[in-house]
């Protein structure tokens, strides 16, 4: 992982300084590999820590580094696939659903879920917390927003190991009109971040779901992937290999 003149270069110094430190984790490292501290890796190349802290940050979007507490800034393994649809018409809870349930509470949904929902600013909905565990670790954490009126058989009296299945069992008998799905890029609350075993402020894949029946939005989801781990499909087969190396034939014919 030798020096390199970056003065010279047009495009911005992180940037390039990324690209270089791309190269060197194929070469040089190897997956969980704990990679030197800030101010030598700053110096080895030059630049101010400014500029090294922007080209971490941008290959920990990319998956190719992960921060671990207490451990420090590590190389990531290949990103696993995780199938999120395509739209299957189920709720959440049925079928051969991949998510585990923590809990649930009755609490008012934060304003962007409660204006998807139709609620009002101080209306309580009930909300269950899930969790996703791919090859032992943590990938995802979702929040299950259903309001009182999606599920009006419910028993005010329940126990807190009650509440979820009972909330998911009450919301089954509606029929599902349909659901949407959209992702965007955000970062983790601290919340999720402890969930996921990921420093506040990583990277995260947010899915957010919309299921309708009786004409409405009956329920809503919002998922949170870690982006370091995860790519998202989205179709029938997810099997596609991604790898950080290009194959010798392809070196060979560029």
């Amino acid at each position: 992982m030798g020096t390199t003149q970056l003065e010279a270069v047009q495009e911005p110094k992180y940037w390039h300084l990324k690209t270089v430190l791309n190269d060197a984790l194929d070469s040089e490292f190897e997956v969980g590999e704990i990679l030197p501290n800030e101010r030598d890796l700053a110096a080895r190349f030059g630049v101010a820590r400014a500029t090294l802290r922007q080209a971490l940050e941008q290959l920990e979007l990319e998956g190719r580094l992960q921060r671990r507490r207490g451990v420090g800034t590590t190389v990531a393994p290949p990103r696993m696939g995780v199938a999120v649809g395509p739209s299957s018409d189920v709720w959440p809870g049925a079928g051969r659903d991949a998510w585990r349930t923590i809990g649930c509470v009755e609490a008012v949904a934060p304003g962007s879920v409660a204006a998807l929902l139709g609620t009002g600013p101080d209306e309580t909905v009930h909300t269950i917390r899930r969790e996703r565990v791919m090859q032992g670790q943590p990938v995802a954490t979702e929040l299950l927003y259903v309001p009182p009126v999606s599920v009006p058989g419910l028993s005010a009296m329940l126990s807190p190991a009650a509440h979820a299945p009972a909330v998911l069992r009450e919301l089954h008998l509606l029929e599902l009109e349909g659901e949407d799905r959209a992702v965007e890029l955000g970062s983790a609350r601290a919340e999720d971040a402890k969930q996921l075993d990921r420093l506040p402020g990583a990277p995260v894949l947010v899915v957010t779901t919309r299921y309708f029946a009786q004409g409405r939005v009956a329920a809503a989801a919002v998922a949170t992937y870690r982006a370091d781990t995860c790519r998202l499909t989205f179709g029938h087969s997810g099997a596609i290999e991604v790898t950080h190396h290009q194959p010798d034939s392809d070196r060979q014919a560029s």
